[in-house]
């Protein structure tokens, strides 16, 4: 049994501890036991509403099915008349689908102008919007930035992992939208996969556990009746590709297949989930999109899945070089909601996917049972969700975008994630009084490289990419004496008199497709900033900016103290809470730290010949609130 599986949340006693899947299960049943006596009721509002989509269902003509099964993307809307004219229930904006000004009050406009045009149909049907809140409301400018899903698992706090998810949830309904796609609950094999930071650990047991309460904080009712839909992604061993391949083939038996990627899935069923989004990539060979027995016999039938399925960003086109025929493959393999990112005059739009699927039931290539099933799982979504009774967001909720209230989970979630990897002759915790400090690297002051990829654009950019966050160095600066003296380098030169250093290196933002690596070596330029400050002679702490852990070399022995930051978002005071003491390290590695490049997937690590850097659950700590030199580092094991 894994660290991870052995009790990876002995923290406080109110969190929820799991050694196996078993008894997560277990747990879920005891949950609903408390509530034995409500269950009659909830069964009855469970049929009410089932009655209600049925009711709709057996109002609707072929054609406002389709529309049902209709995703587009913002870009692609040829125009919001086609919202009425084909019945589109849902709408989604990708990485980088935002309006022109991406200010939160004109998301809302925005959002709340399609919702309009869907009011106006024959039957009022609402429209379901989605978006990539992965890490926070992640694409608008000035939301709550929360550290990845990595950073996450290594901060191994179910308590705050649900918080932060309904602070998401807060700040993704002030703009309108009904539904994150979200929590990844990928459990990524190998760290040259560029999504790796999406994944909580190589650990199915602890992406299940964060995997849960996340759908549960994203789902839970807000106080003005609105509701976000969460989306457990991607169904299904979407972090078990060949080499961390993005979108590539996962190989392996069933039995592994079972073992590592479903669990995840059992568990965000059991929460509550209501969506969930298949993957890009393939097993044995096959498209996820085109695999019935997953999609339909195991998800639907074996695990109970009763909400609906929906497809990645133009997955279905992957299916094979025929449009039409991919269309059949993937909803008659159990797809219920088609994303689609392409308008009128490009190849595979949206129009031509309601021909072609109209075409297809006509030809009884599909059959009308399917199409019911799929619009009856959508609806049924739609009418649990409250979204008829509550089609628009409150305007007042806009204040609560960015809020201090906000802010301050964030900056908890950092101080937690941070795993102390080494702290000799106990530099750490800096003193507030020091002289001089100097803070080295262009990181230190570049909200982007902190926040990582998913953030405003799809990719990621370097530079003040939102507002309102703190870099570190900023953070720095308030959180020292007035009258200490902080000066910056952004490549090592003219250190002075400082007493110590804070050096920030790491990646570069990415997302996936571009993320993806061969070579994890900490890069040449950050090892040379690391000698440079090094032959200062004075004590450093180098922190380390990364969706993944990465290959250190002699960075790791040139440094008094090293710290894992991840992608920590927006809040760098939870970083400089850590560093000068007022909070003491508490995470632990979720994945293990390889030694080498022969050593990036995680089966490779486990091998009795394999020795990782750090293993899993590793991490130093010390008491908060101390002085350096008046404490002990000890291993965070204990």
């Amino acid at each position: 049994m894994t660290y991870c599986q052995q009790f990876y949340y002995k923290k406080a006693t109110s969190r929820l501890v799991l050694a196996e899947n078993k008894a997560f299960l277990g747990s879920v049943a005891v949950v609903l036991s408390l509530f034995s006596l409500q269950l009659p009721l909830f069964a009855q509002d469970l049929a009410n509403k089932s009655g209600k989509a049925e009711s709709l269902l057996s109002q609707m003509t072929l054609d406002e099915k389709i529309g049902q099964m209709v995703q587009v993307d913002m870009a692609a809307l040829r125009d919001r008349g086609d919202i009425q004219k084909y019945f589109l229930g849902s709408m989604l904006s990708g990485g980088s689908s935002d309006p022109a000004n991406n200010l939160p009050e004109t998301w809302l406009h925005a959002v709340n102008g399609y919702q309009a045009e869907a009011l106006n149909t024959r039957l009022k049907i609402p429209l379901l919007y989605g978006i990539d809140a992965v890490h926070g409301h992640n694409n608008i400018d000035g939301a709550v930035i929360f550290p990845h899903d990595i950073g996450m698992g290594a901060a191994h706090d179910l308590n705050l992992a649900e918080q932060a998810a309904h602070v998401t949830a807060e700040e993704v309904a002030a703009t309108g939208i009904h539904w994150a796609f979200g929590p990844c609950v990928a459990v990524a094999q190998d760290i040259r996969w560029g999504r790796s930071y999406e994944s909580f650990s190589d650990d199915p047991v602890l992406v299940s556990t964060l995997g849960a309460v996340q759908v549960k904080g994203l789902q839970t009712p807000l106080p003005n009746g609105f509701t976000v839909l969460a989306c457990p992604k991607h169904f299904l061993a979407d972090g078990g590709t060949q080499n961390g391949v993005d979108e590539g083939n996962a190989v392996c038996d069933e039995a592994t297949l079972r073992k590592l990627y479903l669990p995840p899935y059992r568990a965000v069923v059991a929460a509550g989930a209501k969506s969930i989004m298949v993957s890009y990539s393939s097993w044995n060979g096959t498209k996820m999109h085109a695999n019935k027995y997953l999609l339909t016999d195991v998800l639907k039938g074996e695990l109970g899945f009763q909400g609906f399925l929906v497809s990645d960003w133009a997955a279905i086109d992957q299916i094979s070089p025929n449009f039409k025929k991919d269309v059949e493959s993937s909803i008659n393999a159990g797809l219920d909601m088609v994303m689609i990112p392409n308008g009128p005059g490009q190849a595979n739009n949206y129009v031509e996917f309601i021909a072609d699927l109209k075409s297809l039931i006509a030809e009884g290539h599909i059959p009308q049972s399917r199409i019911d099933d799929a619009v009856l799982r959508i609806l049924r979504v739609k009418v649990e969700l409250g979204l008829f009774e509550h089609p628009y967001a409150d305007p007042d909720l806009l204040g609560q975008i960015g809020s201090v209230a906000h802010r301050t989970v964030a900056r908890h979630c950092v101080s937690e994630s941070l795993v102390l990897l080494k702290n000799d002759h106990q530099t750490l915790p800096f003193s507030k009084n020091l002289k001089n400090i100097v803070v080295v690297g262009a990181a230190a002051d570049d909200i982007g490289r902190q926040c990582g990829g998913w953030t405003i654009s799809w990719q990621g950019s370097t530079g003040l990419v939102t507002h309102g966050g703190t870099t570190l160095l900023a953070a720095v600066r308030q959180a020292v004496s007035p009258d200490t003296q902080v000066s910056y380098s952004t490549n090592g030169d003219n250190i002075g008199n400082a007493q110590a250093a804070i050096v920030v290196v790491g990646e570069m933002p990415y997302a996936e497709m571009k993320g993806d690596r061969t070579n994890l070596d900490l890069s040449s330029t950050d090892a040379a900033l690391i000698d440079k400050v090094k032959a200062a002679g004075i004590p450093m702490v180098t922190v380390l900016y990364s969706g993944r852990p990465l290959v250190l070399g002699k960075s790791l022995d040139q440094s008094d103290a090293f710290v894992a930051a991840w992608l920590p978002g927006t809040e760098g005071e939870g970083l400089t809470d850590v560093l000068f003491g007022d909070a003491r390290p508490s995470g632990k590695l979720p994945r293990p730290w390889p030694q080498n490049n022969s050593e990036l997937n995680s089966t490779a690590i486990s091998a009795s010949e394999m020795q990782p850097q750090f293993s899993s659950g590793f991490g130093l700590t010390y008491t908060a609130g101390t002085k350096p030199g008046e404490i002990k580092t000890a291993d965070a094991h204990e």
